[in-house]
């Protein structure tokens, strides 16, 4: 918390006001006169410090997930294929597998551009097809699985 009073850009005015302190109190936290903030000011510090750090946190994963790392997804639906030959009937599963960084990118430019859940149900369909029932293009080629009855759905990075 103390870092975020001490490099805090902006004025000591402004900062004072975004935490509802005095000026001089941010003063003597940035002189190092205080160091342990009372309980209304250490919950301000708190919420300051997510407003201002947790975008720029977000930004870095999203950029690391849509280039190098992918991400994983994790869903409950009901899924159904579509493959010449394909003994495998549809059903219900739960499916926890990584995602490559190539559809990382599309689900969150859709994200960002407002898509729903159900608008991005096709394109994790993909990247599940890819990543699990493929095993990364390495057998069932031509498989394409489809998933509707979607309990849950989810991403981690």
């Amino acid at each position: 918390m103390k870092f975020l009073l001490t490099r805090a850009k902006g004025s000591t005015k402004a900062l004072a006001e975004r935490l509802g302190v005095s000026c001089r109190t941010v003063e003597r936290y940035r002189a190092g006169k205080l160091t342990t903030p009372q309980k209304r000011l250490r919950a301000a510090l708190v919420e300051e410090t997510e407003s201002a750090w947790q975008p720029q946190v977000r930004a870095q994963a999203h950029a690391a997930a849509s280039t190098s790392r992918g991400m994983m997804v994790e869903v409950t639906a009901y899924f159904g294929f579509t493959c010449t030959g394909s003994s495998d009937d549809g059903r219900e599963r739960q499916i926890t597998t990584d995602i490559s960084p190539t559809y990382v990118k599309q689900i969150l430019e859709l994200q960002e551009a407002g898509a729903t859940e159900e608008d991005l149900h096709p394109l994790v369909a993909k990247a599940i097809t890819e990543s699990y029932f493929t095993e990364w293009g390495t057998r069932a080629a031509g498989l394409r699985a489809d998933f509707t009855a979607v309990s849950t759905i989810s991403f981690r990075f």
